[in-house]
């Protein structure tokens, strides 16, 4: 089992989580972060961390897609594992419907 990262964390992109992780596996893209599915291990302290809840267990049902980004994004995002500022305007995104198709970006973030 691992985490992920899912739909609700485009544009808002709260990094409250990064920090918590004892084993750095979050990685950052322009507008949102994943979680590298090999490198999790399945401790669960980054999921309450996060303001827009959008870290959940792959148990839950119809993550498959979101499982499938984060583990694709992971290889080629550059690794975060400091907390700085979410966007100016990321309550706004909070909960915003159809983030993936409207807002998703595939660029690599700064990391580190």
């Amino acid at each position: 089992m691992t985490y992920v990262v899912v739909e609700n964390c485009i544009k808002c992109k709260y990094m409250d989580c990064v920090e918590v992780c004892p084993v750095d596996c979050f990685y950052e893209g322009e507008n949102m972060l994943v979680i590298h599915p090999d490198e999790c291990i399945d401790c669960g302290v980054c999921e309450p961390e996060c303001p827009a809840e959008a870290i959940k267990p792959d148990t839950e049902p119809g993550l498959e897609k979101f499982l499938e980004l984060n583990a694709e994004y992971a290889k080629t995002w550059p690794n975060i594992t400091v907390k700085r500022d979410s966007p100016p305007d990321a309550k706004e995104f909070d909960g915003a419907p159809d983030k993936l198709n409207k807002y998703f970006s595939p660029k690599p973030g700064t990391g580190d």
